[in-house]
């Protein structure tokens, strides 16, 4: 699991838990869906987009954390 903060100037920001594997991520955000986090474009993936759990520069994560984070939803490549 790597922590990071939500970046700096954001007041309040809470650490995002990220995961290399979405089995991990399941594990800690019970109750919340988990989404493929895109660090390049800072948006989120949710299961059934093409781009979930593809690309270098992403990992997973909680959708309510990314949202808290200032990610946003991707609309594009919804199955």
């Amino acid at each position: 699991m790597i922590l990071l903060g939500a970046g700096a100037g954001s007041a309040g920001a809470q650490p995002l838990s990220l995961y290399q594997n979405e089995a991990q991520a399941r594990l800690h955000c019970a109750g919340d869906d988990v989404v493929w986090l895109d660090f390049h474009t800072r948006r989120y993936y949710a299961a059934g987009q093409a781009r979930y759990g593809r690309g270098r520069t992403a990992v997973f994560t909680c959708r309510k954390e990314a949202r808290r984070s200032g990610y946003r939803r991707s609309i594009f490549g919804r199955r």
